[in-house]
């Protein structure tokens, strides 16, 4: 199959929820996505944007099936998300290749894992030749800059022909110039192949210059603010009116639902989220007299929770690494 011949899949997430348990009292639970409905068409490339701490990358990794919701659905064209497959790629900010291998190693590492390298080594090349790496076929990852890796780790995804690809903040440690002519390789990249694609990003003139739809969260717990549509061609002008026009909108909406975002992060049995900001029917005490061990105890939950999501990205490709089958980078 050629490349370009490949199409992707529609995505949903309708009604999520994510808790995560307290390691200090089992009766806490941070909130860290509350009811998220997200769809994504096939072949759209949706980027989602908000503070740290919003479940971003938590919604992520539900969606790669690396972990499960306590409710709520998510579903790739009419077939339910339960546990990771080839299906869905993610690329993360950090390559992880392995640096034992070489570049064209690295990238046929996933079709050797499934055992269909010998009737697909042709894709090999053309994925290099796609990427243009087709001059550093033999070179390992330490001979490569960061742009190179990235696209490295793009060719390793696309390779297995994902449905939808899940892109978490791979371009974040690129320098900016780097980070420029990335996306535009991104961009031809998922033009050339029209794989749907879910871009976690926190820089909003990255979202408005890839995406056909932007969609905003909110601080901690995760909810959807809105979802803007991008209608501007491509290639996109950074310095046009519209362009500058969604990015002060953006921003407006970012501010707007971080001061109006009230604090639900933490809930306990028989407490509701929509409750648990001094609300009709809450029966603790309101926040000007709360009891400073709690809030002490809360706080502490919500540090550890920002710790856990800060480390997840590279257990989270173990992860993935250890269900195809292949050895930890």
């Amino acid at each position: 199959m050629s490349a370009s011949a490949s199409e992707g899949s529609s995505l949903r997430v309708l009604g999520v929820v994510k808790e995560f348990p307290s390691p200090d009292n089992a009766n806490v639970r941070t909130l860290a996505l509350a009811g998220v409905t997200v769809s994504v068409a096939a072949g759209e490339l949706v980027s989602i944007v908000g503070p740290s701490g919003c479940g971003k990358s938590t919604l992520l990794r539900l969606i790669a099936g690396l972990d499960s919701p306590n409710s709520g659905e998510l579903w790739i064209g009419d077939v339910p998300i339960i546990a990771p497959s080839a299906e869905r790629g993610l690329v993360f900010q950090d390559p992880n290749l392995f640096p034992w291998l070489t570049v064209r190693r690295n990238i046929q590492a996933g079709l050797v894992a499934r055992g269909v390298l010998q009737e697909k080594r042709h894709e090999v090349d053309e994925f290099l030749r796609l990427v243009g790496l087709d001059a550093f076929a033999n070179a390992f990852p330490h001979h490569l800059s960061g742009g190179m890796s990235q696209r490295v780790a793009l060719a390793r995804a696309l390779i297995n022909h994902p449905k939808v690809l899940l892109l978490d903040e791979p371009l974040g440690a690129l320098d900016a110039f780097t980070r420029m002519r990335m996306q535009d390789e991104v961009l031809r990249l998922w033009q050339a192949r029209r794989t749907t694609m879910l871009l976690v990003t926190h820089d909003i003139d990255e979202a408005i210059y890839m995406s056909d739809r932007i969609v905003i969260m909110t601080p901690s717990p995760g909810r959807i603010e809105r979802t803007i549509s991008v209608a501007q061609d491509r290639p996109r002008q950074r310095s046009s009116p519209e362009f500058l026009r969604l990015r002060g909108e953006i921003l407006e909406l970012l501010h707007f639902a971080g001061n109006a975002t009230r604090d639900r992060s933490t809930v306990s049995p028989g407490v509701s989220p929509d409750a648990a900001d001094g609300s009709p029917g809450d029966d603790r005490k309101p926040p000007e007299q709360a009891d400073p061990a709690m809030v002490k105890q809360n706080t502490q939950s919500g540090a550890v929770h920002s710790l856990r999501e800060a480390l997840s990205s590279r257990k989270n490709s173990t992860s993935l690494l250890r269900h195809s089958g292949l050895p930890p980078g």
